[in-house]
């Protein structure tokens, strides 16, 4: 018996294959992205019967290997070349028990490569329901496979799935269905031509002439006694090939499987009509928003409070233990401080992500998807352009990359290109700090608070200037545009809570993990910028400062010291070097630094004000509290007041400031020409509404 079996998990969208791998690996997952491509690439291990492990490949979902698109093209890379690490030794095919016509189509084509397929049929608690019956030992015979109905919901066929990986060398390999009937003669002369070549994996070889990406394919070697056809003609036998299938699908299903529809017990279409009615459904839709912020601020608020008061703690206990010196100010106002700022908000963000998650798990986001179709047409793009921008509420960066699945050029530039705009996770930090300080913590009618509409209403601006600026891209780019738009309505279900919390825990974990090590890494920098300097009025603060404020003694005195040190230390005179530049925003020069700093990462802007501020304060006050009643000295009033928060609002909903984000727009474009325009624009953009937004309000 190998060490390890490596495993394809193979299907259609929206048949519960992510449920069946979670099932299978648990939190034992990897996220990361296929060698040389920006597609994510989910495995997991799983541990079956013996004490065998298999290694599971989650492979993106597709409805067929004629790829229209980077995800399909991925699942027939790994199937066709043997030679990756990631070659399965047996491919699940997770199907759906109502849509099992559609979903054999991929089955039947899997077959044909030779690999050993299990036929997972999911779903299968709502069989009943549905008036659905099937004769599971003649459908095996048919299939010529291994058949497992399993309720990934139920956590039913699990166990008879693992027997099934683990046994796969008794799962019959071979076809169900001979496509080569549709051109006899042609198929014969390709496989004299290459005799030692499996006939289907050169059928697909010869019609996947699409190239999404720099992906390096075995190729085979020409042959003179061979000339393929058209690409028209191709496309026809293609055609032919899918008929064919579907033909054997359905006198398969006639045999095996019966719906009766006076059984069948449903609402969806009842419920289909409400919401995504073309009223109703937009009304119901930012209902739900309002009322996601809402819950975001008011579930999260003691969590965080508590986070923000145990870290102010943990800077003093610091102080108090260690003895005095680099190390114990390096900790207690370089450190801590910092993470503190990011650790804050991890209740907010896994909040956002898990109302993500239901939305997801529910299929109200492919309704979602639809009703905003309306929308997007409008502004030269289509349906398929909301699912990165709701996708970039969490992140830009997967955004981007979840492009992949619009086949048209010009929409998918356009998409990438204001993608940015949708307010990320990395932004929540720095809307939740600053709403905090400016906006009255109180309620319209004892509903909604005026913290959560304002949040809300950040969310509309970034989604208004990514379709303003979309329509404004559809005007300017010169390409040629297809409008077609297909999206699949799948079942309304509860939502599989494991899977709700491991989307939740992975998701957070990602942010906290990449955002904590460029924090952490920030923090210790601006901390050395800050705690030292050269010079006369740096090294001669205390001589200086005591000189100009006779009378002063005591905590004051000390503030007032180290206070004068920050001012004329290294981080400082940066700041003093760029604040005339921020000043006409209402922006200091340490707002001005943490604005610099915030290029890496949008959410470094809390942790830089945490560090700077934190800089010979007190450590048990919180970072609200600084923040709060830190007063700019050259007006006498609060740094951080109404006109000058409203203005840092407006400049991180526009503003490009994350350098992944910047990178990978490179990548998926293939050069430095969109994105350098897309952040000078972005850029501009954010001064300018600043600027404007802190002159009318001041």
């Amino acid at each position: 018996m190998a060490k390890h079996i490596n495993v394809s998990l193979i299907g259609n969208p929206n048949t519960g294959k992510t449920s069946v791998f979670n099932l299978l690996t648990g939190l034992n997952q990897q996220v990361g992205n296929y060698p040389g491509i920006t597609v994510e690439r989910k495995s997991g291990v799983c541990k079956l019967p013996r004490g065998v492990k298999a290694h599971i490949i989650d492979l993106p979902g597709t409805y067929s290997l004629n790829a229209s698109s980077l995800d399909e093209n991925v699942v027939i890379e790994v199937l066709l070349n043997k030679k990756d690490k990631d070659y399965p030794d047996v491919a699940v095919v997770v199907s759906d028990v109502e849509n099992l016509k559609r979903n054999l189509l991929l089955f039947t084509q899997i077959k044909d490569l030779g690999i050993p397929t299990i036929l997972a049929i999911n779903m299968a608690d709502q069989m009943e329901r549905k008036g659905i019956s099937l004769d599971i030992p003649e459908l095996e015979k048919r299939l010529n496979t291994k058949i497992v109905l399993m309720s990934a919901r139920k956590k039913k066929g699990v166990e008879e799935l693992k027997q099934c990986i683990a046994e796969y060398k008794k799962v019959p390999v071979g076809s169900c269905v001979d496509i080569f009937t549709i051109d006899p003669p042609y198929f014969e002369k390709l496989q004299k031509a290459f005799p030692k070549q499996s006939l289907y994996k050169l059928w697909l070889v010869i019609t996947q002439d699409v190239n999404f990406a720099n992906i390096n394919r075995n190729t085979i070697q020409d042959a003179s006694e061979f000339h393929t056809k058209k690409k028209s003609e191709l496309k026809r036998l293609q055609q032919k090939e899918t008929i064919k299938r579907f033909q054997f699908i359905n006198d398969t299903l006639k045999e095996t499987q019966i719906i009766d529809l006076a059984q069948a017990k449903g609402f969806r279409a009842q419920l289909d009509k409400i919401l995504i009615h073309k009223v109703w459904g937009y009304v119901i839709f930012f209902a739900i928003l309002l009322f996601i912020f809402q819950a975001i601020y008011d579930w999260s608020g003691y969590p965080a409070d508590l986070i923000d008061s145990a870290f102010a703690w943990l800077g003093e206990k610091v102080k108090s233990i260690m003895p005095s010196g680099a190390l114990t100010d390096l900790l207690s106002e370089g450190v801590i401080p910092g993470i503190a700022g990011i650790a804050i908000f991890i209740p907010q963000i896994a909040f956002l992500f898990l109302f993500i998650s239901i939305l997801e798990e529910s299929g109200y986001m492919s309704r979602v998807v639809f009703l905003m179709d309306r929308i997007m047409r409008r502004f030269g793009l289509s349906g398929k352009s909301i699912v990165p921008l709701i996708s970039g509420t969490a992140c830009a960066i997967p955004a981007v990359m979840a492009t992949r699945n619009i086949e048209d050029w010009k929409q998918r530039l356009i998409t990438i290109l204001v993608v940015p705009f949708t307010t990320c996770s990395a932004r929540l930090p720095v809307y939740l700090i600053i709403i905090s300080l400016i906006i009255p913590d109180e309620r319209v009618a004892w509903i909604f608070g005026y913290q959560s509409l304002t949040l809300m209403l950040l969310y509309l601006i970034g989604f208004v200037a990514a379709l303003g600026s979309s329509w404004l891209l559809s005007k300017y780019l010169k390409m040629p545009s297809s409008n077609l738009f297909v999206v699949e309505m799948p079942n309304y279900k509860v939502p599989l809570w494991k899977n709700v919390i491991i989307n939740v825990y992975e998701k957070t974990k990602d942010f906290v993990t990449e955002a904590g090590k460029i924090i952490l890494a920030i923090s210790v920098v601006l901390w050395m910028l800050a705690s030292y300097g050269s010079g006369e009025q740096f090294n001669n603060a205390a001589e200086i400062v005591t000189e100009a404020n006779p009378g002063v003694a005591g905590k004051t005195l000390e503030n007032k010291i180290e206070s004068h040190k920050l001012e004329h230390s290294y981080i400082g005179y940066a700041g003093k070097f760029i604040e005339p530049a921020v000043a006409p925003l209402g922006y200091d020069w340490k707002i001005g630094i943490a604005l610099i700093s915030s290029f890496a990462a949008r959410e470094v802007f809390v942790g830089t004000l945490a560090t700077i501020f934190s800089v010979g304060n007190e450590a048990e006050t919180t970072i609200k509290n600084r923040l709060l009643t830190e007063v700019n000295p050259k007006t006498g009033k609060y740094l951080f007041n109404f006109a000058t928060g409203i203005s840092l609002l407006l400049f991180y909903a526009f503003a490009m400031q994350c350098m992944s984000t910047i990178a990978i727009v490179k990548r998926e474009t293939n050069g430095w020409k969109w994105p350098i325009i897309q952040t000078v624009f972005m850029s501009g953009l954010a001064y300018v509404s600043a600027l404007i937004a802190y002159q009318v309000l001041i």
